[in-house]
C-alpha cells in the first residue's frame, strides 16, 4: 500500500546547518516568490470598465508579460487541481452523483471558452468594483475552463480502474473513504494527473488569446500578458511580433518544465504500481538538488507530517464505521430517489422551455440546418481523433516505455500543445488561397492540431506506468510484435488512451469555432459545420442562433460521450482493468 504522504527522508534525523546546495537553491527560491509577489501586486490596482489598457508590441516589456501570464495560469491551474480531486473522488464513489456529474462535465468541456467568459466576466467585475482584480478573475476563470476538464476526467478515470487486489488490501487494512483516498486512489492517480496538468497548462496557453483579450459592454479589455500581445501582433499584421511572442513562449514552457514539472514527475515515480526497481524513473537536477539540501529535507519532512496528521483529522474512525455506514447509505438511497425524480421534472420543464424557444425565437427549419451542420462537424471530429490516434500512440508508447526519449521529448510537446492555432493562420491562408484548396478539407486538420496532444500526454502518461515486471515477464514469454501490442500494451494503455481520446474530442469541438473560419486580414475563409456558424454568429450579434448553436455542440458532445465513449470506459473498467 502506498501513500502520498509518504517521504523517505522523513525517518532520518538531518542537520539543520545549511550545505553548498541550500546556498545554491535559495537564491532560486527567494527569486521565485518575489517575481510572482510582484506580478501578483500589479493584479490589483484601481481600474475602470472603458480604460484602455495599452498593449505595446515592444519585444522589451514580453518578460513581464510571461511573468503576469504564467501566474494567471498557475493560479487556475491550482484551482483545476482542486476541482479535480473533489470532482473525481464524489463522482467515482456515489453511483447517483455519478450520473449527474459525468454528463455534467461532457457538457462544460463542450461549451466554448467564450461561453463562459460571456457569463463570467460581468460577475467578476460587479464583485471587485474599480479593481482591475475582477478582470484578472475572469481571465483565470477562462483559462481554468481550458484546464479543469481533462484533469478531472483522468482523476476519475484513475479512481475507477484502481487494481481489484489494491482495494482489497484497502479493506483488509479498514480505511475509510477518506483514508482510501489519500493513501490509495490519489497516489494510483497521480502520474495521469501530472501529465494531464501539463496538458492543461498547454491547453491553457492554447486559448490564451480569447482569455486575456476580453470584451465587455463593447469595450475591448487586453491585460498585460502574452495572450494579448498576441491578438494586437494579429490585428496588426506584425510577423515579427508574432515570432518574439513564440520565443517567450517556449522560453516560459522550458523554465516551468524545468522548475516545476520535472520535480514533480521525478516525485511522482514512487507511486508506481510494481514491486521491481523502475527501469523508467524520471531524473530532476532540481529535485536532486533538493534531497541534497538540508533545509529543505527538514522543510519537507515537517510539511508531510504536518498535511498528513491534518488530513487525518477528517478520516473516520475505525470503530465507528460498522455503526455508521449503514445509517449513512440508507439515508442516502432514500434521498436519492428525491433527487432522480427533482432531476427528471427539471430536464421535462427544460425541454418544454426549449421547445417554446425553438418555436418563438428560431424556427425548426433552423434547428434541422444546425443539425446537419453539427453532423458535419461531428465527422471531421471522429476521423480526425482517429489519425491522430493512429499516429500518435504508437509514439506515446514508445516514449512512455524510454525516460531518457521521454525527458527530452516533454517540454517541446508541451510547447507544440500550447502552439495557439491562430499563429498558422497566415501560412494557412496564404497556402489555401494559392493553391485553391477546399476549405472543408484542409481547415479540418486545425481542429485537432491543439488537442491531439491530450492523447499523446495520456498515453505516455499510461505507458510509464506498466509494472517492469510486466514488461520483463512478456520478454521471457517470447512476446513480440503485434501479440505484445495486443496482450501487454494495448490492455495496459486503454483507459489512458480514453481519458486522452474524449477530452481530445471535446477539445476539437471547441477548436472548430476557431477552424472553420479562419481570418487573416481581409481573407476570409469559411468551412461548413458547426464552428464556423457559431462564429458568424457571434460576429453578427445574433445571440438566438449563437444559444442555438452552443446548446446543439453540447447534445452532440453529450451523445458522443454517452454512446460511444462512455461504453469504452465502462470496457476499461470492466476487463482492462
Amino acid at each position: 500500500m502506498f501513500s502520498v504522504f509518504q517521504n523517505p527522508s522523513s525517518a532520518t534525523s538531518v542537520s539543520a546547518k545549511p550545505n553548498c546546495w541550500d546556498w545554491a537553491l535559495l537564491p532560486v527560491v527567494l527569486a521565485v516568490l518575489s517575481l510572482f509577489a510582484y506580478a501578483a501586486m500589479q493584479m490589483s490596482r484601481p481600474f475602470a470598465v472603458g480604460e484602455t489598457l495599452a498593449v505595446s508590441l515592444d519585444p522589451a516589456v514580453l518578460p513581464y508579460y510571461l511573468l503576469r501570464t504564467i501566474l494567471r495560469m498557475f493560479t487556475a491551474l491550482f484551482l483545476s487541481l482542486v476541482f479535480s480531486l473533489v470532482f473525481a473522488a464524489i463522482a467515482a464513489r456515489f453511483r447517483l452523483a455519478e450520473r449527474i456529474m459525468i454528463p455534467l462535465l461532457d457538457i462544460l468541456q463542450s461549451v466554448p471558452i467564450l461561453g463562459f467568459q460571456a457569463i463570467a466576466i460581468a460577475p467578476f467585475i460587479a464583485l471587485f468594483p474599480g479593481n482591475l482584480l475582477g478582470v484578472e478573475c475572469a481571465a483565470v476563470f477562462a483559462i481554468f475552463t481550458s484546464q479543469a476538464w481533462n484533469m478531472a476526467f483522468s482523476v476519475y478515470q484513475s479512481i475507477r480502474t484502481v487494481p481489484s487486489e489494491l482495494q482489497e488490501a484497502a479493506r483488509v487494512f479498514r480505511l475509510s473513504a477518506w483514508q482510501r483516498f489519500w493513501r490509495l486512489e490519489l497516489p494510483f492517480a497521480m502520474p495521469g494527473l501530472l501529465w494531464n496538468m501539463m496538458m492543461s497548462m498547454s491547453g491553457g496557453w492554447f486559448f490564451l488569446v480569447a482569455a486575456e483579450a476580453i470584451a465587455v459592454a463593447g469595450q475591448d479589455i487586453k491585460l498585460p500578458g502574452i495572450g494579448s500581445y498576441i491578438a494586437v501582433a494579429i490585428e496588426q499584421r506584425q510577423i515579427a511580433a508574432i515570432l518574439w511572442a513564440i520565443f517567450a513562449m517556449l522560453s516560459g514552457i522550458l523554465l516551468y518544465d524545468q522548475l516545476f514539472f520535472r520535480p514533480l514527475l521525478a516525485w511522482a515515480d514512487k507511486f508506481r504500481f510494481e514491486e521491481t526497481q523502475s527501469e523508467t524513473a524520471q531524473k530532476s537536477w532540481l529535485l536532486d538538488w533538493m534531497r541534497n539540501s538540508h533545509w529543505f529535507r527538514r522543510a519537507g519532512s515537517r510539511f508531510w507530517r504536518w498535511l498528513g496528521r491534518s488530513l487525518s483529522w477528517f478520516a473516520l474512525p475505525l470503530e465507528n464505521q460498522r455503526s455508521t455506514k449503514p445509517a449513512f447509505w440508507a439515508r442516502w438511497q432514500i434521498s436519492g430517489f428525491w433527487i432522480e425524480l427533482l432531476i427528471g421534472l427539471m430536464m421535462l420543464a427544460g425541454l418544454v422551455r426549449l421547445t417554446i424557444f425553438i418555436h418563438s425565437e428560431v424556427g425548426w427549419a433552423e434547428v434541422g440546418h444546425v443539425a446537419v451542420l453539427g453532423s458535419i462537424t461531428l465527422v471531421r471530429v471522429m476521423v480526425l481523433i482517429a489519425i491522430a490516434s493512429l499516429v500518435w500512440v504508437p509514439v506515446a508508447v514508445w516514449i512512455g516505455l524510454r525516460p531518457a526519449y521521454s525527458q527530452k521529448v516533454q517540454a517541446v510537446a508541451q510547447f507544440l500543445a500550447a502552439f495557439p492555432v491562430n499563429f498558422l493562420f497566415p501560412g494557412v491562408v496564404l497556402v489555401m488561397v494559392t493553391l485553391d484548396l477546399s476549405p472543408n478539407i484542409w481547415l479540418s486538420p486545425l481542429m485537432v492540431f491543439g488537442t491531439q496532444w491530450y492523447i499523446l500526454f495520456n498515453v505516455v502518461a499510461g505507458a510509464a506506468t506498466i509494472p517492469n515486471e510486466l514488461r520483463l515477464a512478456a520478454d521471457n514469454l517470447g512476446l513480440k510484435g503485434w501479440l505484445k501490442w495486443k496482450r501487454v500494451y494495448l490492455p495496459a494503455i486503454f483507459p489512458s488512451y480514453i481519458t486522452g481520446a474524449i477530452t481530445a474530442s471535446g477539445g476539437s469541438w471547441n477548436a472548430s469555432i476557431v477552424a472553420e473560419y479562419v481570418t487573416w486580414g481581409k481573407t476570409t475563409l469559411v468551412a461548413d459545420g458547426l464552428g464556423s456558424y457559431i462564429k458568424q454568429m457571434t460576429e453578427a450579434g445574433d445571440f438566438q442562433r449563437i444559444a442555438l448553436g452552443i446548446g446543439m455542440m453540447c447534445i452532440f458532445v453529450m451523445l458522443l460521450n454517452r454512446f460511444f465513449w462512455r461504453r469504452l470506459y465502462d470496457l476499461a473498467e470492466r476487463h482492462l482493468r
